[in-house]
């Protein structure tokens, strides 16, 4: 590595740290004093919230690591550009790519290490800061010690193309209650809707009291065909107590085998647009490391272009990272909402900015370099 290349990286890195480290410190502030009541009102312990907020941190250098990014290399080459250090590299006969390589390259690395963080750590330590909340800082005293806490609004799409609604789910003797259930054909028409007072897993099926079953006409929409009432009966669910466990997982928080298992697994219910917003968290699960070198390549080049214009070269790179970074964020959420809503194919939404930003940098490289 050229001893040039060791200068820049080195900048880039302690900034990097340095930025990360301040939106840390941020929002466990932030977060510290948003339930400061909790804390003295449940006793938490000091090992507790250090445990809590540890808990955090992949989370944080995943969401933060791309403004990091970015404004570590703006910042780094535009103190460079102050200090004349540009000009004296250009003079040498460096070209862009040549220049830029060690943030192209910190880039990389970074998207390389958010993609690893987000597969490996972001899933356990999100399930791991649920339950930390949820048993020492969100439940009364009186919970504490009784087991896990009980899911209040269970509502997912299950197999046999059915939609669950819940009301209460009690993990520590899997007992339901407030069950609504409708089942849909391939049309997404319902053909039964199963209301019931409580539901208690037997260890093999699932017994429903107080149970009343109408079934719909597949030919006339909403007529009904038939209503039945049992005060008792064994149904026909596949779906077992650790199925409704796992729906209560975070889908943003599952890693790609996870959240690809899920699409597979429900791939045959019929429940077309639910499948298609999976599909495109699938996508984005790819892309969004993606962003850390995207934004780089274009906000580079804007460093660069400046060359001689010494004043306030700090401040105009952040206002620089704020816009580009404001810019890609608002045109990603835009693409991943036209492909939720069925306007643009999953891939397409998910690849939409991440595509347009390096066209768009690309361009701005090759035109003015």
């Amino acid at each position: 590595m050229r001893i040039l290349d060791r200068y820049i990286l080195k900048s880039i890195f302690v900034i990097f740290l340095g930025t990360v480290f301040t939106f840390a410190f941020l929002f466990i502030l932030i977060d510290m004093f948003t339930n400061l009541q909790d804390f003295i009102e449940k006793s938490v312990g000091i090992k507790v919230i250090a445990q809590y907020y540890m808990t955090f941190l992949p989370s944080i250098i995943v969401q933060t690591s791309t403004m990091a990014t970015l404004i570590a290399v703006l910042f780094t080459y535009s103190n460079l550009n102050a200090h004349n250090e540009i000009i004296a590299i250009r003079a040498s006969g460096m070209n862009f790519w040549q220049i830029a390589r060690p943030a192209l390259v910190f880039a990389l690395f970074i998207s390389a290490l958010v993609f690893l963080v987000n597969e490996k750590y972001v899933p356990q330590s999100s399930m791991i800061n649920q339950q930390i909340r949820d048993t020492q800082i969100k439940v009364t005293i009186g919970q504490k010690g009784k087991g896990v806490p009980v899911i209040h609004n269970l509502t997912f799409y299950g197999l046999k193309n059915r939609l669950f609604f819940i009301d209460t789910f009690d993990p520590n003797n899997y007992n339901l209650s407030g069950i609504t259930i409708i089942g849909h054909d391939h049309n997404q028409n319902p053909v039964e809707k199963i209301v019931a007072f409580k539901g208690v897993w037997t260890g093999i099926a699932w017994k429903f009291y107080n149970c009343q079953i109408t079934t719909y006409s597949s030919r006339i929409a909403n007529a009904v065909t038939g209503v039945h009432m049992y005060s008792e009966k064994l149904m026909d669910i596949p779906e077992s107590p650790k199925d409704f466990l796992r729906q209560r997982m975070d889908l943003s928080s599952m890693n790609l085998s996870q959240l690809r298992s899920y699409i597979k697994r429900f791939s045959g219910s019929g429940a077309i647009k639910t499948i298609n917003d999976l599909r495109v968290d699938m996508h984005q699960k790819i892309t969004f490391p993606l962003r850390n070198f995207v934004i780089i390549l274009v906000g580079l080049p804007f460093a660069l272009m400046s060359v001689g214009k010494r004043k306030a070269m700090t401040f105009t790179s952040i206002a620089i990272a704020l816009v580009i970074g404001f810019l890609y964020y608002v045109s990603d959420a835009v693409g991943l909402a036209l492909a939720k809503g069925e306007a643009l194919l999953p891939w397409e939404g998910a690849w939409l900015t991440p595509i347009l930003f390096s066209l768009t940098g690309l361009f701005i490289i090759f035109r003015n370099f």
